[in-house]
């Protein structure tokens, strides 16, 4: 899966780097490639072992200067090389939790449970908390493999992001980031979940899709989103559960747009009606990630509609009611101030 996106975004850059750069967005400036690589500069990029088989995904870019020790890699009087060990470290603990945590609450939350007569015995809310728990079980199995494959970027190099503005100045290591664990469990808004769940492939997605299918002076709108979303989908693999997921995922960000939206329109000196939009947002993503999340964990049509009907499809049909309300109830436009010039 890491080697397509690899493969897609090469071609892509060396292609951009035949365009002129000036009706080029700042992404494709940054990551074009104007010399063809070497074989060995392409197979090392393409089978880098350390994000071979879960991410996270990088440019070739990038991979060239490390390699090469040129741009934020080559020598300066910050220092020579930063040592990666404390953040591999602290990549490894994290992994190291993550998996105990998975282990402790799979047997409690087993995914079988959506298709036994127990579950249909149980109220809505308690089947709607068992699909909470189900999915915050099985994002900590992402969680754990994503910070082994973190520190082991971290530990080739390819990790370092250059340095703080702190005084003495100190390394970043988050170019392996590809998960803020605290960011996913507490997002405030739908919208938020890509620049913190899959980061890299999100990142990968944004530039090599989202952007490109946004034809110059429009602005992208919902068919951007729901066609990203279906090539994510296809990417992960033709299994119905990826394909509803990520069709869900679509609905969930539109609607927290309209939740989102409202909140900004709301006027100053009523704190306490934005705090409720603000707060209302937060339980939409919860609950709405967390139903959807179960169609990419059990894959299966079957089990996936069983889970979704068992709490009459509420995770589906409230994005669906807040786009609708967002054509009707729409925020009021922030009123223009006008400079009298004398």
């Amino acid at each position: 899966m890491v080697l397509t996106l690899k493969v897609i975004s090469c071609a892509i850059n060396y292609n951009d780097g035949i365009l002129k750069e000036e009706g080029l967005r700042e992404a494709q400036k940054k990551n074009r490639l104007i010399k063809l690589p070497s074989l060995i500069e392409y197979f090392g990029y393409c089978l880098s072992c350390g994000s071979h088989f879960a991410g996270p995904v990088f440019e070739m870019k990038d991979y060239l200067d490390c390699t090469e020790s040129k741009g934020i890699w080559s020598p300066s009087e910050k220092g020579l090389s930063p040592s990666p060990f404390g953040a591999a470290v602290r990549a490894l603990l994290q992994a190291a939790f993550c998996m105990a945590l998975y282990l402790y609450l799979v047997p409690q939350f087993p995914l079988t449970r959506f298709t036994e007569p127990i579950y249909q015995e149980w109220g809505f809310w308690k089947r709607l908390s068992y699909q909470y728990m189900s999915g915050f079980t099985a994002r900590w199995k992402y969680y754990f493999i994503w910070s082994i494959s973190e520190a082991s970027i971290i530990l080739s190099g390819l990790g370092f992001s250059g340095w703080t503005d702190s005084s003495p100045p100190k390394p970043k290591w988050d170019r392996a980031k590809n998960v803020d664990i605290l960011g996913v469990e507490f997002a405030k808004s739908a919208v938020q979940l890509p620049l913190v769940w899959n980061i890299q492939v999100s990142t990968w997605l944004r530039h090599y899709v989202y952007e490109r299918l946004v034809k110059p002076g429009k602005k992208a709108g919902f068919f951007q989103l729901l066609a990203t979303q279906t090539v994510s989908a296809v990417w992960h693999g033709l299994y119905p559960g990826y394909i509803i997921f990520f069709v869900q995922s679509a609905l969930m960000i539109a609607g927290s747009r309209v939740i989102y939206r409202w909140q900004q329109s709301v006027p100053q000196g009523m704190d306490v009606v934005k705090n409720i939009l603000v707060f209302l947002n937060f339980a939409y993503t919860v609950l709405v990630l967390n139903y959807s999340c179960v169609g990419f964990i059990v894959l299966s049509l079957r089990e996936t509609l069983a889970s979704y009907g068992s709490v009459y499809y509420i995770g589906t049909v409230l994005p669906f009611a807040l786009i609708l309300l967002g054509k009707i109830i729409k925020p009021a436009r922030p009123v223009k101030k006008f400079r009298k010039e004398e």
